[in-house]
């Protein structure tokens, strides 16, 4: 490694003495250790380190490990140790193929959670100890504060709380990202003390995590890329549901319930996500502001655009495009992002303040409101539940998007009654899919029915859902009926014969 570049990144003489193979490293990792890493979505995250604790596996040695990060991370750490057999309990978001087979088989010990409940959960001790801190950095200061690369996460916790911290310094990430952090813990019940954040672009905190020089145990030198995903290309029926979602916000200018430049817009991960942003391109709107938990493309998009001032998140999550544009105009962007963990990027109490408005995608949505965004089929699960609640239950407006239809229209997205249950009808306020935006607020259940059917759900399937609503409201009870045998039947119609129809 260049002597010059070494001494930006690794500023005292000291922790030159602390540098290791990624062999050496892993190797203080023991069977029935509790790991926790940096990362947040593929961005951020340790790589060297679990590739050779996988070898390790792979090389006959048993090694077992509880892994905890900030959410979804790359193929080096849920895909390759699972494959390895490495990982026996995980928490609390993925997207790794490998890693769900591996849960819905029940060979790893999944619990879904909040992702702002995570951090918590590290102090809190209720994860047990943290044995090791794996985190990913661009440089560590002289007194051990870690600077960390494209995402926070869970990093700040679980540094703080492990025994032993191994920091790989990834010499593929620029250092120019320095300073887009904005590291800021709270305190412990009764101690805590309220969020000073009271807009988007607020800094509260350190560019840096502390942590004692002494608690750093390795220092692995690596360049290993982060594994971003490619976007899919933003399809007809995105368009259509970012346009539904504008035209919304419109009227909600309109009506004087919402400002001109709107209220922090907060939008989930994946192409849907990411085409209804970039919807507000081409919009009327700007002087616009993001509180969310990742910076996509389309927020790119909407800076070039001088649509967006400032964008919060904890996690710059670009495809592999993105990716390119980010580093090759790193100093423009972030003038205009923020970094934080993800205990501050999800926190209730900073959205509740600010008024986020909240666009998330769910898997089905049932006629009165109740959203599955976790589990297809009401037991495979899919990803989990992210961030999407912290933000949907503490919103301004909480919104929640889907295309009508699946698997080439032979499942319908709008069902009498979802088989699952994420998000209650009590925090769902807006249902959109490509066909139209249903208006749920200040209606009663059967009034919510009606909204979501004639609104949003597919023609294939309209007719069909009313009428099973007719029948149910000729029950005795008048408020929200249900006819369950038959509502649970078009779930196992399509186990039985591949479709709903």
């Amino acid at each position: 490694m260049n002597t010059g570049e070494r001494e930006k990144r690794l500023r005292s003489s000291a922790l030159e003495k602390k540098i290791m193979t990624a062999e050496a490293a892993a190797k203080l990792i023991k069977d029935g250790d509790v790991v926790a890493t940096s990362g947040f979505t593929p961005s951020g995250y340790p790589k060297a380190v679990p590739l050779a604790l996988a070898d390790r596996a792979k090389n006959g040695e048993k090694i077992e490990i509880t892994l905890i990060t900030g959410a979804s991370v790359g193929p080096e750490l849920d895909g390759i140790l699972t494959e390895a057999g490495v990982i026996k309990r995980r928490f609390p978001y993925q997207t790794d193929s490998r890693m769900r087979n591996a849960i819905n088989a029940g060979t790893v010990k999944y619990a879904d959670m909040h992702l702002s409940h995570v951090p918590q959960f590290v102090d809190y001790g209720f994860f047990g100890d943290v044995d090791v801190a794996i985190i990913e950095a661009i440089a560590i200061n002289p007194d051990g504060g870690i600077v960390p690369s494209t995402s926070v996460g869970v990093s700040p916790q679980a540094i703080n709380n492990a025994k032993k911290v191994i920091v790989e310094i990834n010499y593929s990430q620029p250092l120019a990202l320095e300073g887009v952090h904005d590291i800021y813990m709270t305190e412990k019940p009764p101690f805590r003390k309220p969020i000073p954040i009271t807009a988007s672009g607020d800094r509260v905190g350190t560019t840096f995590i502390p942590c004692d020089l002494d608690k750093i145990v390795a220092i692995v030198e690596t360049d290993i890329t982060d594994k971003v995903r490619p976007l899919g290309e933003i399809d007809a029926d995105s368009k259509k549901i970012s346009n539904h979602i504008i035209k919304f916000f419109e009227a909600e200018v309109a009506a004087g319930r919402l400002p001109e430049n709107l209220l922090p817009l907060q939008s989930g991960v994946g192409s849907v996500a990411n085409a209804v942003m970039a919807g507000l391109v081409e919009s009327n709107f700007t002087n616009l502001t993001c509180y969310t938990e990742v910076i996509q493309d389309c927020m790119f998009d909407l800076i070039d655009a001088g649509k967006v001032t400032v964008a919060s998140g904890t996690s710059f999550t670009p495809s592999e495009q993105g990716q390119i544009r980010l580093y090759d105009n790193i100093d423009h962007y972030t003038k205009h992002c923020v970094l934080r963990p993800m205990e501050i990027s999800n926190h209730p109490e900073v959205a509740r303040r600010l008024g986020v408005l909240s666009m998330n995608t769910a898997i089905e949505i049932d006629i009165y409101g109740h959203v599955n965004s976790t589990n297809i089929m009401g037991s495979r699960m899919m990803n989990g539940i992210g961030g999407s609640g912290d933000f949907t239950r503490n919103a301004y407006i909480s919104i929640f998007t889907t295309v009508s239809t699946a698997k080439n229209g032979d499942i319908s997205s709008i069902v009498p009654m979802v088989s699952h249950v994420d998000h209650t009808e009590h925090d769902v306020q807006v249902v959109v899919t490509e066909l139209g935006l249903a208006d749920l607020r200040g209606l009663s259940p059967r009034e919510r029915a009606r909204a979501i059917i004639e609104n949003c759900a597919h023609p294939d399937y309209k007719a069909r859902l009313l009428d099973y609503l007719e029948r149910a409201e000729a029950l005795p009870t008048k408020h929200e009926s249900h006819l369950v045998d038959e509502a649970l039947s078009w779930h196992s119609k399509f186990l039985k014969t591949g479709s709903m129809k």
